[in-house]
């Protein structure tokens, strides 16, 4: 298992929340849309200019900033 920020994420790669690191406002906001830790995330796509980012989560499609992804820390799987 290795450890990568959400913005770092490539298509089709999944990992699980372990922290938040923002405070305050945006880090409600990224918890009240269920990226909570032990959520488990997949990224769907990003925009052509590389900002919005597009994940699955809890079955539903969710769009992050770049800045608001970086927030977030993951365990995800390697792919060897």
């Amino acid at each position: 298992m290795a450890e990568k920020r959400l913005d770092e994420m490539e298509r089709g790669e999944k990992g699980k929340v372990i922290e938040i690191s923002s405070c305050g406002s945006l880090r409600s906001r990224i918890m009240d849309m269920g990226v909570v830790r032990g959520a488990e995330i997949e990224m769907v796509r990003r925009a052509p200019l590389g900002d919005p980012l597009e994940f699955l989560l809890k079955g539903y499609k969710l769009t992050l900033r770049k800045v608001e992804a970086a927030n977030v820390l993951l365990e995800v799987d390697r792919h060897e």
